[in-house]
């Protein structure tokens, strides 16, 4: 682990996406951290995976979620938790929907291609700032 992540350690973070592909790349981008990773492809399971895991730092929100999206998520989350960091992340990056996320409730926006060094960057921010 570098020493640059070491505030990540015993600290939970929610990914709430459908890709199996970009799963696996978040995946990727955490390995060697001491931070558990929880993963869940839909809305509904977040939210009951959240309200199961009161550990939870941080939540990594796709928005394109199959049912129920990632806005009407992070809404039904905020009312469980109106503190907990929630970072959302689309690869539909269109003008209005960052405005649209921050109107949802989300804390901060990333859209992909995610370059690792900038979530990261925005993991630690919230980390830091909450715990």
């Amino acid at each position: 682990m570098k020493e640059s992540d070491s505030g990540f350690e015993n600290k939970t973070i929610l990914i709430v996406e459908d890709d199996p592909v970009s799963s696996e790349f978040l995946k990727e981008v955490f390995e060697g951290m001491k931070v558990k990773l929880i993963f869940t492809r839909s809305g509904e399971e977040a939210v009951s995976l959240f309200k199961e895991n009161p550990q939870i730092s941080l939540i990594l929100m796709d928005i394109r979620l199959p049912g129920q999206d990632g806005y009407e998520t992070t809404r039904m989350i905020r009312q469980i938790n109106p503190s907990v960091g929630i970072i959302a992340q689309t690869a539909y990056a269109l003008e209005g929907d960052n405005e649209r996320a921050l109107d949802a409730g989300c804390d901060d926006y990333i859209s992909k291609p995610i370059r690792p060094s900038i979530l990261l960057e925005k993991v630690r921010k919230f980390i830091s700032e909450n715990y």
